[in-house]
Protein backbone atom coordinates (compact mmCIF):
# COMPACT_ATOMS: atom_id res chain seq x y z
CA UNK A 1 0.00 0.00 0.00
CA UNK A 2 1.27 3.46 -0.86
CA UNK A 3 1.31 6.06 1.87
CA UNK A 4 -1.32 8.79 1.85
CA UNK A 5 -0.23 12.27 0.71
CA UNK A 6 -1.23 14.85 3.32
CA UNK A 7 -0.45 18.23 4.87
CA UNK A 8 0.97 18.26 8.42
CA UNK A 9 0.27 21.05 10.93
CA UNK A 10 2.21 21.11 14.20
CA UNK A 11 0.92 23.19 17.10
CA UNK A 12 -2.51 22.66 15.59
CA UNK A 13 -4.47 23.37 18.78
CA UNK A 14 -3.19 26.94 18.98
CA UNK A 15 -4.72 30.16 17.74
CA UNK A 16 -3.22 30.02 14.27
CA UNK A 17 -3.69 26.29 13.90
CA UNK A 18 -7.43 26.61 14.47
CA UNK A 19 -7.83 29.02 11.56
CA UNK A 20 -5.42 27.17 9.29
CA UNK A 21 -7.27 23.86 9.69
CA UNK A 22 -10.55 25.50 8.72
CA UNK A 23 -8.94 27.30 5.78
CA UNK A 24 -7.33 24.13 4.39
CA UNK A 25 -10.51 22.13 4.92
CA UNK A 26 -12.50 24.72 2.95
CA UNK A 27 -10.05 25.37 0.13
CA UNK A 28 -7.25 22.81 0.29
CA UNK A 29 -6.99 19.81 -2.01
CA UNK A 30 -5.18 17.47 0.38
CA UNK A 31 -6.16 15.81 3.66
CA UNK A 32 -4.70 17.36 6.82
CA UNK A 33 -3.06 15.61 9.76
CA UNK A 34 -2.23 17.48 12.96
CA UNK A 35 0.13 17.23 15.90
CA UNK A 36 -0.07 18.97 19.26
CA UNK A 37 0.54 18.33 22.95
CA UNK A 38 -3.17 18.98 23.49
CA UNK A 39 -6.21 17.23 22.04
CA UNK A 40 -7.77 19.00 19.09
CA UNK A 41 -10.94 21.01 19.61
CA UNK A 42 -13.83 18.59 18.96
CA UNK A 43 -15.27 20.95 16.34
CA UNK A 44 -12.08 20.56 14.28
CA UNK A 45 -11.76 16.77 14.43
CA UNK A 46 -14.10 16.16 11.45
CA UNK A 47 -11.84 18.43 9.36
CA UNK A 48 -8.63 16.41 9.80
CA UNK A 49 -7.60 12.93 8.71
CA UNK A 50 -5.83 12.21 12.00
CA UNK A 51 -4.72 14.10 15.09
CA UNK A 52 -1.64 12.99 17.01
CA UNK A 53 -1.36 14.01 20.65
CA UNK A 54 2.34 14.28 21.39
CA UNK A 55 5.51 16.29 21.14
CA UNK A 56 7.54 17.42 18.16
CA UNK A 57 10.53 16.31 20.28
CA UNK A 58 9.35 12.68 20.35
CA UNK A 59 11.41 10.84 17.69
CA UNK A 60 9.29 7.70 17.92
CA UNK A 61 6.14 9.68 17.17
CA UNK A 62 7.78 11.41 14.22
CA UNK A 63 8.99 8.05 12.91
CA UNK A 64 5.43 6.74 13.15
CA UNK A 65 4.07 9.68 11.16
CA UNK A 66 6.87 9.24 8.63
CA UNK A 67 5.89 5.59 8.16
CA UNK A 68 2.16 6.21 7.89
CA UNK A 69 1.98 9.27 5.64
CA UNK A 70 3.61 10.97 2.70
CA UNK A 71 3.77 14.67 3.58
CA UNK A 72 4.20 17.36 0.94
CA UNK A 73 3.71 20.42 3.15
CA UNK A 74 4.58 21.07 6.78
CA UNK A 75 3.11 24.06 8.61
CA UNK A 76 5.31 24.20 11.70
CA UNK A 77 3.30 26.32 14.14
CA UNK A 78 4.35 24.71 17.44
CA UNK A 79 6.20 27.21 19.64
CA UNK A 80 6.56 28.67 23.10
CA UNK A 81 5.57 32.32 22.64
CA UNK A 82 7.27 35.50 23.78
CA UNK A 83 5.92 36.14 27.27
CA UNK A 84 6.09 32.54 28.43
CA UNK A 85 9.54 32.25 26.89
CA UNK A 86 10.88 34.90 29.25
CA UNK A 87 9.66 32.93 32.25
CA UNK A 88 10.95 29.60 30.92
CA UNK A 89 13.81 30.35 28.51
CA UNK A 90 15.29 26.84 28.58
CA UNK A 91 11.92 25.31 27.75
CA UNK A 92 11.43 27.89 25.01
CA UNK A 93 14.80 27.03 23.50
CA UNK A 94 14.05 23.31 23.62
CA UNK A 95 10.70 23.67 21.87
CA UNK A 96 11.48 26.55 19.53
CA UNK A 97 14.99 25.53 18.46
CA UNK A 98 15.37 21.81 19.09
CA UNK A 99 11.78 21.22 18.03
CA UNK A 100 12.24 23.21 14.81
CA UNK A 101 15.46 21.33 14.06
CA UNK A 102 13.65 18.02 14.64
CA UNK A 103 10.88 19.03 12.24
CA UNK A 104 13.34 20.20 9.57
CA UNK A 105 15.14 16.85 9.80
CA UNK A 106 11.74 15.13 9.66
CA UNK A 107 10.91 17.06 6.47
CA UNK A 108 14.29 16.16 4.97
CA UNK A 109 13.68 12.47 5.66
CA UNK A 110 10.17 12.77 4.23
CA UNK A 111 11.58 14.27 1.07
CA UNK A 112 14.24 11.61 0.77
CA UNK A 113 11.69 8.82 1.28
CA UNK A 114 9.35 9.89 -1.51
CA UNK A 115 11.81 11.71 -3.76
CA UNK A 116 10.10 15.11 -3.65
CA UNK A 117 10.89 18.36 -1.93
CA UNK A 118 8.76 19.11 1.14
CA UNK A 119 7.50 22.70 1.42
CA UNK A 120 8.11 23.83 5.01
CA UNK A 121 6.15 26.86 6.26
CA UNK A 122 7.55 28.59 9.33
CA UNK A 123 5.87 31.49 11.14
CA UNK A 124 8.46 33.83 12.59
CA UNK A 125 7.86 37.16 14.31
CA UNK A 126 8.81 40.81 14.59
CA UNK A 127 10.40 39.63 17.85
CA UNK A 128 13.35 38.68 15.61
CA UNK A 129 14.14 42.40 15.50
CA UNK A 130 15.93 44.24 18.27
CA UNK A 131 16.15 48.01 18.01
CA UNK A 132 18.61 49.47 20.52
CA UNK A 133 16.55 52.47 21.67
CA UNK A 134 13.23 54.22 21.25
CA UNK A 135 14.95 57.09 19.41
CA UNK A 136 16.40 54.65 16.88
CA UNK A 137 12.99 53.00 16.49
CA UNK A 138 11.25 56.30 15.84
CA UNK A 139 13.83 57.31 13.27
CA UNK A 140 14.21 53.97 11.52
CA UNK A 141 11.05 53.89 9.41
CA UNK A 142 9.72 50.60 8.03
CA UNK A 143 12.39 47.91 8.49
CA UNK A 144 13.47 45.46 5.82
CA UNK A 145 14.00 41.83 6.73
CA UNK A 146 17.77 42.02 7.29
CA UNK A 147 17.93 45.15 9.49
CA UNK A 148 18.42 45.11 13.27
CA UNK A 149 18.30 41.31 13.61
CA UNK A 150 19.47 41.56 17.23
CA UNK A 151 16.51 40.34 19.31
CA UNK A 152 16.30 40.93 23.06
CA UNK A 153 13.94 38.06 24.00
CA UNK A 154 14.45 34.30 24.06
CA UNK A 155 11.52 33.93 21.68
CA UNK A 156 13.06 36.41 19.25
CA UNK A 157 16.44 34.66 19.43
CA UNK A 158 14.77 31.30 18.86
CA UNK A 159 12.77 32.53 15.89
CA UNK A 160 15.76 34.19 14.24
CA UNK A 161 17.81 31.02 14.63
CA UNK A 162 14.89 28.99 13.27
CA UNK A 163 14.95 31.18 10.16
CA UNK A 164 18.67 30.45 9.75
CA UNK A 165 18.21 26.71 10.34
CA UNK A 166 15.51 26.57 7.68
CA UNK A 167 17.64 28.48 5.19
CA UNK A 168 20.54 26.11 5.91
CA UNK A 169 18.39 23.04 5.32
CA UNK A 170 17.19 24.46 2.00
CA UNK A 171 20.47 25.75 0.59
CA UNK A 172 23.50 24.26 2.38
CA UNK A 173 22.42 20.97 3.92
CA UNK A 174 25.43 18.72 4.73
CA UNK A 175 27.51 20.67 2.25
CA UNK A 176 30.78 18.91 3.21
CA UNK A 177 29.44 15.35 3.07
CA UNK A 178 31.58 12.92 1.08
CA UNK A 179 28.46 11.75 -0.72
CA UNK A 180 26.44 14.84 -1.65
CA UNK A 181 23.07 15.01 0.09
CA UNK A 182 20.36 16.73 -1.91
CA UNK A 183 18.35 19.14 0.21
CA UNK A 184 14.69 18.11 0.27
CA UNK A 185 13.33 21.03 2.28
CA UNK A 186 11.82 24.10 0.60
CA UNK A 187 11.82 26.45 3.59
CA UNK A 188 9.50 29.46 3.47
CA UNK A 189 9.13 31.85 6.39
CA UNK A 190 6.81 34.73 7.22
CA UNK A 191 7.90 37.20 9.86
CA UNK A 192 4.50 38.09 11.29
CA UNK A 193 3.51 41.32 13.05
CA UNK A 194 1.32 41.23 16.15
CA UNK A 195 -1.67 39.01 15.35
CA UNK A 196 -5.21 39.71 16.54
CA UNK A 197 -7.95 37.07 16.48
CA UNK A 198 -11.62 37.53 17.21
CA UNK A 199 -12.18 33.81 17.64
CA UNK A 200 -9.73 32.83 20.39
CA UNK A 201 -8.94 34.59 23.64
CA UNK A 202 -5.65 36.50 23.96
CA UNK A 203 -3.15 34.45 25.94
CA UNK A 204 -1.01 37.15 27.54
CA UNK A 205 1.39 37.69 24.66
CA UNK A 206 3.56 40.77 24.52
CA UNK A 207 1.46 42.27 21.71
CA UNK A 208 -1.88 41.21 23.20
CA UNK A 209 -2.76 44.63 24.59
CA UNK A 210 -4.76 45.25 21.41
CA UNK A 211 -7.13 42.25 21.62
CA UNK A 212 -7.22 42.48 25.43
CA UNK A 213 -8.72 45.98 25.15
CA UNK A 214 -11.56 44.76 22.92
CA UNK A 215 -12.36 41.65 24.96
CA UNK A 216 -12.41 43.63 28.22
CA UNK A 217 -14.67 46.31 26.76
CA UNK A 218 -17.05 43.73 25.29
CA UNK A 219 -17.50 41.97 28.61
CA UNK A 220 -17.80 45.29 30.53
CA UNK A 221 -14.57 44.75 32.46
CA UNK A 222 -11.97 47.43 33.25
CA UNK A 223 -8.65 47.11 31.47
CA UNK A 224 -5.26 48.65 32.25
CA UNK A 225 -3.12 48.72 29.13
CA UNK A 226 0.45 47.65 29.91
CA UNK A 227 2.15 49.88 27.29
CA UNK A 228 2.33 53.65 26.79
CA UNK A 229 -0.35 55.31 24.65
CA UNK A 230 2.23 56.23 21.99
CA UNK A 231 3.48 52.65 21.59
CA UNK A 232 3.35 51.57 17.96
CA UNK A 233 4.02 48.19 16.33
CA UNK A 234 2.62 46.52 13.19
CA UNK A 235 -0.47 44.33 13.45
CA UNK A 236 -2.58 42.01 11.31
CA UNK A 237 -5.80 40.11 11.91
CA UNK A 238 -5.72 36.32 11.97
CA UNK A 239 -7.70 35.69 8.73
CA UNK A 240 -5.07 37.65 6.77
CA UNK A 241 -2.28 35.78 8.54
CA UNK A 242 -3.82 32.43 7.58
CA UNK A 243 -4.33 33.57 3.98
CA UNK A 244 -0.69 34.64 3.75
CA UNK A 245 0.60 31.27 4.96
CA UNK A 246 -1.54 29.41 2.45
CA UNK A 247 -0.68 31.80 -0.37
CA UNK A 248 3.07 31.46 0.27
CA UNK A 249 2.76 27.67 0.45
CA UNK A 250 1.24 27.53 -3.03
CA UNK A 251 3.48 29.87 -5.02
CA UNK A 252 6.06 28.23 -7.34
CA UNK A 253 9.50 28.28 -5.74
CA UNK A 254 11.14 29.96 -8.74
CA UNK A 255 9.16 33.12 -8.00
CA UNK A 256 10.66 33.54 -4.54
CA UNK A 257 13.70 35.75 -4.09
CA UNK A 258 14.25 35.09 -0.38
CA UNK A 259 13.48 32.60 2.39
CA UNK A 260 12.16 35.06 5.00
CA UNK A 261 9.45 37.62 4.26
CA UNK A 262 8.04 40.50 6.27
CA UNK A 263 4.31 41.08 6.05
CA UNK A 264 2.10 43.71 7.68
CA UNK A 265 -1.33 45.32 7.45
CA UNK A 266 -1.54 48.36 9.78
CA UNK A 267 0.54 50.01 12.51
CA UNK A 268 -1.66 51.89 14.98
CA UNK A 269 -0.53 53.34 18.28
CA UNK A 270 -2.03 51.98 21.49
CA UNK A 271 -4.07 55.14 21.95
CA UNK A 272 -5.47 54.87 18.42
CA UNK A 273 -6.65 51.35 19.24
CA UNK A 274 -8.14 52.61 22.49
CA UNK A 275 -10.13 55.33 20.68
CA UNK A 276 -11.57 52.79 18.24
CA UNK A 277 -12.60 50.48 21.09
CA UNK A 278 -14.16 53.31 23.13
CA UNK A 279 -16.11 54.47 20.09
CA UNK A 280 -17.54 50.96 19.72
CA UNK A 281 -18.07 50.47 23.46
CA UNK A 282 -18.74 53.93 24.97
CA UNK A 283 -18.77 52.56 28.52
CA UNK A 284 -15.33 50.94 28.17
CA UNK A 285 -13.04 51.59 31.12
CA UNK A 286 -9.52 51.58 29.64
CA UNK A 287 -6.61 53.04 31.56
CA UNK A 288 -2.83 52.79 31.35
CA UNK A 289 -0.55 50.96 33.78
CA UNK A 290 2.79 50.61 32.02
CA UNK A 291 4.72 47.41 32.68
CA UNK A 292 8.25 48.70 32.15
CA UNK A 293 9.68 45.26 31.39
CA UNK A 294 7.15 44.45 28.71
CA UNK A 295 7.36 48.03 27.44
CA UNK A 296 11.10 47.62 26.83
CA UNK A 297 10.42 44.54 24.76
CA UNK A 298 7.75 46.22 22.63
CA UNK A 299 9.99 49.28 22.18
CA UNK A 300 12.66 47.00 20.67
CA UNK A 301 10.25 45.93 17.93
CA UNK A 302 9.77 48.10 14.82
CA UNK A 303 6.96 50.59 14.48
CA UNK A 304 6.50 49.37 10.91
CA UNK A 305 8.05 46.86 8.53
CA UNK A 306 8.72 46.92 4.81
CA UNK A 307 6.83 44.05 3.14
CA UNK A 308 7.54 45.00 -0.48
CA UNK A 309 9.26 41.67 -1.21
CA UNK A 310 6.19 39.67 -0.15
CA UNK A 311 3.88 41.86 -2.21
CA UNK A 312 6.04 41.50 -5.33
CA UNK A 313 7.11 37.85 -5.03
CA UNK A 314 3.86 36.16 -3.99
CA UNK A 315 1.16 38.79 -4.01
CA UNK A 316 0.74 39.51 -0.31
CA UNK A 317 -2.30 41.79 -0.06
CA UNK A 318 -4.13 41.92 3.30
CA UNK A 319 -7.88 42.27 3.04
CA UNK A 320 -8.21 44.10 6.36
CA UNK A 321 -6.82 47.58 6.93
CA UNK A 322 -7.21 49.20 10.36
CA UNK A 323 -10.80 50.30 9.84
CA UNK A 324 -12.02 47.04 8.32
CA UNK A 325 -10.14 44.96 10.89
CA UNK A 326 -12.02 46.52 13.77
CA UNK A 327 -15.34 47.52 12.19
CA UNK A 328 -15.99 44.42 10.07
CA UNK A 329 -14.17 41.65 11.94
CA UNK A 330 -12.93 42.21 15.47
CA UNK A 331 -15.62 44.31 17.13
CA UNK A 332 -18.75 42.59 15.75
CA UNK A 333 -17.34 39.08 16.26
CA UNK A 334 -16.15 39.75 19.82
CA UNK A 335 -19.34 41.64 20.65
CA UNK A 336 -21.35 38.58 19.59
CA UNK A 337 -19.12 36.33 21.70
CA UNK A 338 -20.24 38.10 24.89
CA UNK A 339 -23.81 38.80 23.84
Amino acid sequence: MSRKTVVLITGASGEMGHGLIERLADHGNQPVITLDLSPLDPSLLPLVRQHYVGSILDPQLLDRILAEYEIDHVFHLAAVLSTRGEFAPVTAHKVNVEGTLAMLEFAQRQGESHGKTVVFLYPSSIAAYGLPSLDVKNAAGPLKEDAYNTPTTMYGCNKLYGELLGSYHSAHYKQLAVDPVKAKVDFRCIRFPGLISAVTLPSGGTSDYAPEMIHAAARHAPYACFVRPDTRIPFMVMPDAIDSLVRLSQVPGNRLTRRVYNITAFSPSAVEIQKIVVKAFPNANITTAVDERRQRIVDSWPAAVDDAAARVDWGHAPRYDLARAFDDYLIPTIRQRYA
